[in-house]
């Protein structure tokens, strides 16, 4: 019986180590895996490009207006760059201008250059007057009318096509003749061009784009005025939108009073006269710091006769180029019935001395004698019978 128990015991002790050796080979190769994962694995090397642009994004979100700025600055150039490939279109601009303002020079230059290389011819030809005034308006560029020069204080409009961030397009010509546009680089002067010429300085200029699509325009005129008075409605200080404008074009804006006749124009000194019935001399270029006056009819005559003896109304009389004795006569209201035929004429020699002549005025008025012109000054006695 111990025998029976003692060969159990020694049974169950070789079952239990049989099973332990089998159990834990199994349980060292389920975890070898897992151990040599953990261990052997080095630690991870750590990627700069995503910390670095962890960073920028953590930097984004904590300051967010840097971060709009520069992308719509990013956004601005690239949206910019984009849209400046207009040169073609632009460049062709200028070339069309010119062509039309060529055919202008065609035009006009022909009198024009007539009355400077021979003014004399031209002045026999038209008469004094408009010969002298088409001279004064030759010495100026037959397209005067028809172009502006940007002078001092005028307000330019200086557009860059589709550009979205530029505030402020308007800049004034500053004391000098000087243009500050940022974009340029610095100051350049631009008194006496157009604003085409100065599109295509500026082109040149600024270099943040590439063949930038500039437009120049005048906002505000400021620097070609004239003066007006006289009879007008509307005097004063008068501002021009060209180099030249006609003379009726400037009356028409300041209200011409209906008495109005004669217009002189000063300008560096010399006078110009002209007549408002005649529509020719009304078209004479008016040009910057002209002054300019209307005026009304011509004044009486500042030339006289004297008139005395057996006439109904002695006196002193208007003289005019023509006058005769008899209308000298007749100026005085003609004889009375008491006036004899003969007449005397005195006039003031070289000498300060009288010369006296005497007529018959029945023969002059039977046709017998010729009827004298009379001077100024002169005077004339109606003797009695």
């Amino acid at each position: 019986m111990k025998n029976s128990i003692f060969a159990a015991l020694v049974l169950s002790v070789t079952l239990a180590v049989a099973a332990s050796a089998q159990v834990n080979p199994a349980i060292s190769a389920a975890n070898a895996p897992v151990s040599k994962s953990v261990i052997t694995k080095p630690s991870a090397t750590p990627d700069t490009t995503k910390a670095t642009r962890a960073r920028v994004i953590n930097q984004t979100q904590k300051d967010p207006l840097t971060n709009t700025s520069s992308a719509n600055q990013q956004s601005f150039q690239a949206h910019a760059k984009a849209n400046f490939k207009n040169r073609a279109r632009l460049e062709s601009l200028p070339a069309e201008v010119s062509a039309a303002d060529n055919a202008r020079v065609r035009s006009v230059a022909t009198s024009a250059n007539a009355a400077i290389s021979d003014p004399k011819a031209v002045t026999k030809k038209i008469g004094p007057v408009l010969g002298n005034n088409l001279i004064a308006n030759a010495a100026t560029s037959p397209v005067s009318s028809q172009i502006y020069r940007v002078g001092v204080s005028d307000v330019l409009d200086i557009q860059l096509n589709d550009n979205p961030g530029q505030v402020s397009t308007l800049f004034t010509v500053l004391s000098g003749g000087m243009l500050e546009y940022p974009l340029a680089g610095s100051s350049l002067q631009v008194t006496g061009m157009t604003t085409s010429e100065i599109a295509t300085m500026l082109r040149k200029k600024i270099k943040l784009f590439e063949d930038p699509a500039v437009v120049v325009n005048v906002r505000d005129y400021a620097s070609h005025t004239v003066t007006i008075s006289g009879f007008i409605a509307a005097p004063g200080t008068k501002t021009l939108r060209r180099e030249a404008v006609p003379l009726y074009a400037l009356l028409a804006e300041s209200l011409v009073l209906p008495d109005a006749a004669r217009v002189t124009i000063t300008r560096s000194s010399n006078t110009i006269a002209i007549d408002l019935k005649d529509p020719n001399l009304s078209a004479t270029l008016i040009l910057p710091g002209d002054v300019i006056k209307v005026l009304g009819p011509a004044p009486g005559s500042t030339e006289f006769f004297f008139v005395a003896g057996e006439v109904k109304l002695p006196g002193q009389k208007p003289y005019h180029s023509g006058l005769t004795l008899t209308q000298a006569i007749l100026a005085g209201g003609g004889a009375t019935n008491g006036a004899g035929e003969r007449v005397r004429v005195s006039r003031q020699g070289t000498d300060g001395r009288l010369v006296t002549e005497e007529f018959n005025l029945r023969k002059i008025q039977d046709g017998k004698l010729a009827d004298p012109l009379l001077q100024k000054d002169d005077r004339i006695e109606l003797a009695a019978n």
